[in-house]
């Protein structure tokens, strides 16, 4: 696959710090990371033996990892500080896509609350998904929160940021991919989707759902098939249970 599209990520004004089990080693094994330091505790030094020169280990208390991060996160001993991950351009994408017969990307419109992303890029992980897609303005840079949401998945499936998620659509589009949206009220459920070729579903934000335009661009539209007493379902939740039907296949 080639790597001539790939651009990096912007830089932050401060480091990007991952913590947690999963997602630290998860990063630690990824080439495309750039370690600076990680700090852990004595007790788990041992699992990250041989991951990372010696000199960019250092073993410290509990406490000290507790202060450099949010009073929520739960850290389990480790706290890596590195470079966040460089970002998939579309046409990469795209690429990766022809090689294949069948598959199926998520495109998020407006989702931005970083563990909700985080549980999605588990769920497009666990099933299969080729990438996930997000508009650059409208959602996250990746975080803590997020790479740990996602349990290190964050390193293993490719992330395409776009400045145009219409123009976007429309390239997919040309690349033969069918373009399905998350509509509560569409009259297709979402087991009743053509899951052959190539698929791109599109999750709008849980408030407000896809935009017009983003909407206008869908070939189709789906819905869960739902108790008519619950309005609606988290976005992470709904993507889990249509990532996992395009799966069956």
């Amino acid at each position: 696959m080639s790597k001539n599209f790939r651009s990096s990520p912007t830089p932050n004004k401060s480091p990007l710090i991952l913590y947690g089990r999963h997602a630290v080693l998860s990063a630690l094994r990824n080439p495309e990371r750039s370690i600076s330091r990680l700090l852990c505790t004595a007790e788990t030094a041992p699992e990250v033996k041989g991951l990372l020169p010696e000199h960019k280990l250092q073993i410290v208390d509990r406490k000290e990892i507790d202060k450099l991060l949010p009073r929520e996160a739960v850290h389990q001993g480790f706290a890596l500080f590195c470079t966040p991950l460089p970002n998939y351009a579309l046409e990469e994408i795209i690429d990766i896509a022809d090689t294949k017969e069948n598959c199926h990307l998520l495109i998020l419109d407006q989702v931005t609350d970083p563990q909700n992303i985080g549980a999605i890029i588990r769920s497009c992980a666990a099933f299969n998904t080729l990438a996930l897609i997000l508009q650059d303005k409208n959602s996250p840079e990746e975080t803590g929160a997020m790479a740990k949401a996602s349990a290190g998945t964050i390193d293993i499936l490719p992330l395409c940021r776009v400045t145009n998620l219409s123009r976007a659509i429309q390239q997919l589009k040309n690349a033969g991919f069918w373009i399905i949206g998350m509509d509560g009220y569409a009259k297709t459920t979402v087991d009743k989707m053509n899951k052959s070729g190539k698929t791109a579903i599109i999750m709008g934000s849980e408030g407000k759902g896809m935009r017009r335009l983003v909407e206008e661009s869908c070939d189709s539209t789906i819905r869960l098939p739902m108790n008519e007493k619950v309005e609606s379902l988290n976005v992470s939740t709904a993507a889990a249970i249509v990532l996992y039907e395009l799966n069956k296949k």
